[in-house]
């Protein structure tokens, strides 16, 4: 590349390429053209999702694995052997909030899948009641103690059933719908289909 395309001029400023590309990630050259690709951008156009953008990255591992998946596509294997199965943990939070995506892929092991950061960018667009902004950002600043006792909570309701009307559980707790929704959305151990909330 740097043989056959050393610098261009931009409106009047003369870029030298080998060295703009080694600093833009997403920037390639083909046939002497410059491409960059088109960010894929998540819209969290839900009050859950807002749960999910706050913790995707809110402990030392989580941060690490998905830095990690940025970089390259991982195997569960890969991020086990990197950062335990906290790790682990992480890696399934980030499949469950849908901010990796996933391939198969061929091993020495066999077929298994492999994961990578989907996302380049946020933007946030949303709009909602004071009263439930409230209960949202409560449960985003939530201690880790206080979270997994209304963790707990939920799985003690839910037991050996697997799962439960939204209803059924907000009546059993004591607590709004709101403020469910974004405990779920938290949870590494639970999730929202449809009417219910499941253990997965």
């Amino acid at each position: 590349m740097e043989k056959f395309l050393r610098n261009i001029n931009f409106e009047g400023v003369k870029i030298d390429i080998p060295r703009f590309i080694k600093k833009q990630k997403y920037i390639f050259a083909k046939n002497n053209i410059l491409y960059m690709p088109a960010s894929r951008i998540k819209v969290v156009g839900d009050i859950g999702d807002l749960i999910s953008v706050f913790h995707a990255c809110d402990t030392e591992v989580k941060k690490k694995v998905f830095t990690e998946l940025t970089k390259r596509w991982c195997t569960v294997e890969d991020i086990e052997t990197l950062y335990g199965k906290k790790g682990v943990e992480a890696l399934k939070y980030l499949e469950k909030v849908k901010l990796v995506e996933s391939q198969w892929v061929t091993t020495e092991k066999g077929v298994v899948k492999a994961y990578h950061t989907y996302y380049d960018l946020f933007q946030i667009n949303l709009s909602l009641p004071i009263a439930e902004a409230a209960e949202v950002i409560r449960v985003i600043t939530m201690k880790d103690d206080e979270f997994r006792m209304w963790e707990n909570k939920i799985l003690e309701v839910i037991g050996e059933s697997g799962g439960i009307f939204i209803g059924d559980l907000v009546e059993k707790l004591g607590i709004s719908q709101t403020m469910l929704r974004a405990l779920v959305k938290r949870s590494t151990k639970l999730d929202i289909k449809g009417m219910r909330v499941e253990v997965i």
